[in-house]
């Protein structure tokens, strides 16, 4: 596989550091509401980045944390009058109902910035010992830039930017040493929650919990780490400072960042009523269209979310059902026989299809061509597959079709859906028509029609399938 590195700013083999092993750190959500269309494509992108990796045979731990203390988390918890940690608690339940509805699955391990506060002094303990922190008198801790000659290797941004404000989520503070230096622990305020410390009561730095929580599992050294591009300056750029400068190990060997959402051509901001979550978004649309559309671009590319581009979306969604019922019913309704010539060639075909689709995947995860690829096999297999094909054939398509698309995390919905009520209708009419009661039948078509569903009449029998329209 090939990676596009955003350190070395170029496409690189990828070489795990222990052979058959991946260890993956992807940045989670601050969960003090609902996340929103611009999270869902890191969350969407690097599960597929995992998939197809095991897809490869490899063993990957994937850690996507949750980031739980915040102080955009604490003035929603004192909006609501309610602890940061029950504010916590609800939008991580949240996270999980949505992020499954997308298709995300589970991370190995969902780490909690709260449950690992012990790790966070201790490595914060470490930087100071080595010099690259310093503790001051009214007990915040700040990370010293000047003791990392590296700082800006990543983003190419210099200490100068980070003089000039970009330090994201930390106070205004007047007793750092420079004004690049970035807060790793900070003093408690009234009526914040806190901990005990070295320092005295308070709480963690947003940069440093990543750091402790990713080296807690992963090592010192891991081998990728993702997330938005947003985060690659300041937040990544100062997890290499605090992780390296505790080390004196490189922090992680492949650093990959998705590009931006823009929502009808405009960049997605709440001042401009364009800024939606993904639970506004589930009720007007598919959730797994919006999967298939994320997926729909390369993922380093800025995407364009629309009403548009979620329909197109929906109808290629439908192209693929439609194909798998195609061929769920073949295999049903198929010979048991060998396989003819033009079988074997198909079947040759097919394995074609899934080589090609590797190959767009092991290239900086393509998952533009491999959609591409997919939807050559199924207009293939449309037409290779049809009345009296031997049941091998549907099966093996059904396969190929089913391994590509598990690894996009794409045809997940049981065959039909049917409910129980139509199930029966259809079955009734098959009975009808076995008694020529034409009359019957079409009642019968009719009412099931109108329920939302499509039926075909085959040599082979009845075909039903959910109205896309509906």
């Amino acid at each position: 596989m090939q990676i596009y590195n955003s350190m070395t700013r170029k496409k690189e083999e990828f070489v795990p550091i222990e052979e058959g092993k991946v260890g993956i750190y992807a940045c989670g959500p601050t969960v003090y509401n609902y996340f929103h269309i611009g999270n869902a494509r890191p969350f969407i992108t690097f599960d597929v980045l995992r998939r197809q990796l095991e897809r490869e045979g490899y063993q990957v731990t994937f850690v996507q944390n949750f980031t739980d203390i915040d102080d955009k988390m604490i003035r929603r918890a004192q909006e609501e009058g309610i602890s940061v940690q029950e504010l916590g608690d609800r939008f991580i339940r949240e996270y999980y109902t949505d992020a499954a509805a997308l298709g995300v699955r589970p991370a190995t391990v969902h780490p909690r910035a709260t449950e690992h506060i012990g790790d966070i002094i201790a490595l914060v303990e470490k930087l100071i010992e080595k010099g690259c922190a310093y503790a001051t008198p009214a007990g915040d801790v700040y990370y010293r830039v000047s003791a990392f000659p590296g700082y800006g290797k990543l983003s190419g941004q210099s200490v100068e930017d980070r003089e000039m404000g970009a330090s994201e989520r930390v106070d205004v503070e007047t007793d750092k040493e420079s004004p690049a230096d970035f807060a790793l622990w900070k003093a408690q305020k009234p009526g914040e929650p806190a901990w005990e410390s070295p320092w005295g009561m308070g709480r963690p730095g947003w940069h440093i919990e990543c750091s402790a929580m990713s080296m807690k599992y992963l090592g010192s050294t891991f081998d990728i780490h993702c997330g938005g591009k947003d985060l690659l300056f300041p937040h990544h750029e100062n997890e290499i400072a605090q992780s390296e400068g505790a080390t004196g190990h490189p922090f992680v060997r492949y650093w990959m960042h998705n590009g931006f959402i823009n929502v009808d051509n405009q960049k997605m901001s709440k001042s401009l009523n364009n800024f939606f979550t993904v639970r506004d978004i589930s009720k007007e649309y598919d959730l797994e269209a919006v999967r298939l559309f994320m997926l729909s671009a390369h993922y380093r590319s800025p995407i364009n979310f629309s009403r548009d581009q979620i329909e197109a979306a929906n109808a290629s969604l439908n192209r693929l059902y439609t194909a798998r019922d195609h061929l769920r019913f073949q295999l049903e309704n198929g010979e048991d026989r060998p396989l003819n010539g033009e079988e074997q060639a198909f079947l040759q075909r097919l394995a074609e299809y899934e080589k090609r689709f590797d190959a767009a995947m092991d290239d900086d995860l393509n998952t533009a061509d491999a959609l591409g690829v997919i939807f050559e096999m199924v207009k293939d297999a449309n037409v290779a597959v049809g009345p009296g094909c031997a049941k091998e054939a549907a099966e093996k398509a059904l396969s190929s079709l089913k391994a590509v698309c598990d690894v996009l995390g794409i045809l997940t919905r049981e065959q039909d859906d049917l409910t129980d009520e139509v199930r029966r209708m259809v079955e009734e009419r098959a009975e009808a028509r076995r008694q020529k009661d034409w009359k019957r039948s079409d009642e019968l078509r009719d009412a099931i029609r109108a329920a939302g569903y499509i039926l075909e009449d085959t040599k082979q029998g009845q075909k039903v399938r959910k109205d896309p329209d509906r």
